[in-house]
């Protein structure tokens, strides 16, 4: 997830923003944003807007342009990428346009019934109404102050002989009217005398100018105080010496602010008729732009899915045409992609390991039976002659070594030279007819690590002072093989590590000569590693080891490695040969088990 948000951070800043710019723009048209509604502001909103469409077109147009561009240096799976891409796009944009026919026919339609000619009708009424409620209230006040001073004038006299009395005509004036607070006050706004409803309410005297208004006019000064929700009315008593009457009637909260509710409520409707057309214009885009970030997701979505499903993909296509042209180096490159085309990729080159490895063994095979024909021809024309000149050479000897006297001893080493040298052809033809016959191996269960410690000990019993060490991590190590075969390959390993330790030795007498076999298991397969402290090979060595009759030795054939790779072959396994810093190492990998009615006879 956070690796996906990385890579589209400009999808998603461009989202944040376009969201939060369409919301502004309506919001403005209905005037309920912080951005002041005018012609001017308007203006700059919409240009904005188009600029932030045009954006958004400019960035489909390079995903798109990217996308043909990647085609035309691609092969032919970017067609089926092509297709899902506009599948996408398509998919993404015909419910879009769909969606917006009936979203702008559906608000045209909203908007005309609301501002239908009976729902303003209805609005100004409740709005009327509930104006008009409040006005009659405001306005009995003065009815009520008029009433209260004509009482109150009459008894003048209760108000200078009797307070106590006077207070109760006070509070039965404020009960009789329904008023909240009746005061007394002088020309200064000073209390004289007062009865309230609550008595912990705080006083509030009049304004001066209210107070000098009525000391010359008889008539009652109506006071009025939305923000408080008071009505208030002020009237000078004639009767009495620099004395005001000062009456209040606080008006029930819950129907100041339904009036407050409904005049924003007819202000908010006026306001969307007077824009309506402004409204729709607005809706409109907001909703083009809205698409437009949609369709510009899908169509980035699809790129994105469709390179990283589709890439993959042509890699195969790829390495599977240059497979077909001969090429088996050819690999599929392992990119990120999900985990089953990974696996897919993971697979694909194993199978074009395994494949090579076979061509490889195939090679090799027909290499085998081509030098087994040599072989085979070779040792029967090489046999042939072998005989006569065996008897030959017998019937020389007993015909003339009894007439030669000073050249006898001379005679018969010339005689013993040339049987010496038929006894090397003799090996000869015999190493050829070995590697010519070599039969099919007959597989069984066998423990090889008993193999390998019967040859260990051939080479102790030979009395060459050479260390050998086996290590092994089981007691037991069972595999599928031809003993007698598998017997015979590290009778030649063996005998190989012997021969360079002897050499080298002979060269260093205080040379300490070491063999060392390590065996271990894993997956169904053994790993055989056999490393000795000799001179190792060198790289013609190594290129050319496993040929026939390729031989740095003397008297050698060049048939012992080549049996030796041979057999490991028939046995469905590898061998490698390598140097290490001390010397060389055989590497062996055979598996444990081996399907017995293969025929392993190429």
């Amino acid at each position: 997830m956070i690796n996906f948000i990385n890579k589209n951070k400009i999808i998603i800043i461009t989202f944040i923003f376009t969201l939060f710019l369409g919301i502004l723009t309506f919001l403005t048209f209905i005037d309920r944003s912080f951005i002041l509604l005018n012609e001017k502001n308007l203006e700059k909103l919409l240009l904005v807007d188009l600029v932030v469409v045009l954006f958004f077109f400019t960035l489909i147009f390079l995903e798109i342009k990217k996308l043909f561009k990647g085609d035309r240096n691609s092969n032919s799976s970017s067609k089926t990428n092509l297709r899902y891409i506009t599948f996408f796009s398509v998919a993404a944009l015909l419910p879009s346009i769909l969606i917006a026919f009936f979203s702008l026919s559906l608000f045209t339609f909203a908007l005309e019934k609301y501002l239908d000619k009976k729902v303003s009708t209805a609005v100004n009424n409740s709005y009327d109404m509930a104006k008009n409620y409040i006005d009659e209230i405001r306005n009995n006040i003065e009815a009520d102050i008029l009433l209260v001073g004509l009482d109150l004038n009459r008894n003048v006299n209760v108000f200078y002989d009797n307070t106590n009395r006077f207070k109760n005509i006070l509070a039965s004036q404020r009960l009789l009217r329904r008023l909240d607070e009746i005061h007394l006050i002088d020309g200064s706004g000073n209390v004289i005398i007062s009865n309230t409803n609550d008595p912990s309410s705080k006083y509030s005297p009049p304004e001066d100018e209210s107070l000098q208004m009525v000391a010359v006019d008889e008539r009652p000064l109506k006071i009025i105080n939305a923000f408080t929700n008071k009505s208030a009315a002020l009237l000078k008593l004639n009767n009495y010496i620099d004395t005001y009457l000062y009456v209040i009637k606080f008006l029930d909260p819950e129907i100041s602010a339904y009036l407050t509710n409904s005049e924003q409520a007819l202000n908010f409707y006026y306001t969307v008729q007077n824009n309506k057309t402004g409204i729709k214009i607005s809706f409109a885009l907001i909703y083009l732009i809205v698409v437009s970030l949609l369709l510009f997701l899908s169509i980035a979505l699809a790129i994105r899915f469709a390179s990283r499903f589709f890439n993959p993909i042509a890699n195969l296509i790829g390495a599977s045409y240059e497979i077909s042209s001969g090429n088996l180096e050819a690999k599929v490159p392992i990119i990120d992609a999900d985990e089953e085309i990974h696996k897919l990729n993971q697979n694909f080159n194993s199978m074009i390991e395994k494949l090579k490895d076979q061509q490889s063994k195939l090679l090799l095979s027909e290499r085998h039976e081509a030098w087994e024909n040599v072989s085979r021809t070779l040792a029967h024309e090489i046999k042939n002659p072998l005989t006569p000149i065996q008897l030959s050479i017998d019937r020389l000897k007993d015909k003339y070594s009894g007439k030669l006297k000073d050249e006898k001893i001379e005679f018969e080493s010339y005689l013993k030279t040339i049987n010496r040298q038929i006894k090397t052809i003799e090996n000869l033809v015999n190493e050829f007819s070995d590697f010519a016959r070599m039969p099919k191996p007959i597989f069984k269960k066998i423990n090889i690590k008993e193999i390998i410690e019967a040859n260990l000990k051939l080479i102790e019993f030979s009395n060459v002072p050479i260390k050998c060490k086996l290590i092994c991590d089981k007691n037991d190590v069972f595999i599928d093989c031809d003993e007698e075969q598998i017997g015979r390959v590290f009778l030649n390993l063996f005998k190989n590590s012997t021969e360079s330790l002897e050499e080298k030795r002979s060269n260093n007498p205080n040379f300490t000569a070491k063999i060392d076999v390590v065996i271990t298991s894993k997956n169904n397969y053994i790993y055989l590693e056999i490393e000795d402290n000799g001179d190792g090979f060198s790289n013609e060595i190594i290129k050319n080891i496993v040929k026939p009759y390729f031989t740095t030795k003397v008297k050698g054939t060049g048939l012992g490695l080549a049996i030796v790779n041979k057999i490991i072959n028939d046995h469905d396994g590898t061998i490698n040969f390598s140097n290490t810093e001390i010397g060389a190492k055989v590497s062996i990998k055979l598996p444990t088990n081996v399907n017995w009615n293969f025929s392993y006879r190429w």
